[in-house]
């Protein structure tokens, strides 16, 4: 059952709704899981784009409420490696499931900054994704997804970042606020390197960056498949 909705959603994302790019295709893991994917988040077409591209079994959270109003949409979403956590809560649960999922080979997938961007701006990582990688030990790999970045509505480019190693995400104190804003910065960094990449590659600016100073992200290598 999963690997046909798996199939439905790959033909849906990348060759239906969407023409999708993948930038730097050689940084999908070969592996089907165990490791963490942190994505920026735009729509609620994310997950689904990210599972047409990342082969293996999924798991991330989604908001309860989703579970909630339509009993056929949440069976539909379990089905495809959903779980609810209660956000803003400190829903250890979740994060225990996440961990356990890693553990057993799936790729979690989660959206650090913890909403949608309406813009396409960055916002700071929360400390979730730091705790989760930190307990799991699994490394993360950075993506950013961006929309119509060349005016086309129907365009979606997905840029794949390098895996971040387990060494470099390391907890020693799960409390210490300092370490898990180290890491979440970490991945954040790694994610608008990614953003810029995109830009660049379009020829667009970098959404928000006329709101800040101008910082020096180098653009990673560049390998690119379209379908």
């Amino acid at each position: 059952m999963y690997l046909f909705f798996r199939w439905l959603v790959e033909l849906w994302y990348r060759h239906i709704r969407f023409r999708t790019t993948i930038l730097n295709v050689g940084n999908i893991p070969k592996e089907k899981g165990g490791f963490i994917v942190a994505s920026n988040h735009q729509k609620y077409d994310d997950p689904p784009m990210i599972a047409a591209i990342f082969r293996g079994r999924l798991s991330f959270m989604a908001k309860s409420e989703l579970f909630e109003k339509n009993k056929l949409f949440a069976w539909l979403i379990r089905r495809c490696g959903a779980f609810p956590v209660v956000r803003g809560g400190g829903d250890n649960a979740a994060i225990d499931r996440a961990v356990k999922d890693i553990r057993l080979k799936r790729i979690f997938v989660i959206f650090p900054e913890g909403t949608r961007s309406k813009t396409g701006e960055l916002g700071r990582g929360k400390s979730g994704v730091a705790i989760i990688a930190g307990q799991s030990g699994a490394p993360v790999v950075p993506v950013c997804i961006m929309y119509a970045p060349d005016g086309k509505k129907h365009h979606a480019v997905v840029a794949v970042g390098k895996r971040i190693p387990a060494e470099e995400l390391k907890i020693e104190d799960p409390t210490d606020r300092k370490q898990l804003k180290a890491v979440s910065k970490l991945i954040m960094d790694s994610i608008a390197k990614l953003q810029r990449q995109i830009c660049e590659h379009y020829g667009i600016p970098v959404p928000g960056e006329d709101k800040k100073p101008e910082a020096a992200i180098e653009a990673a290598p560049e390998q690119e498949e379209n379908s």
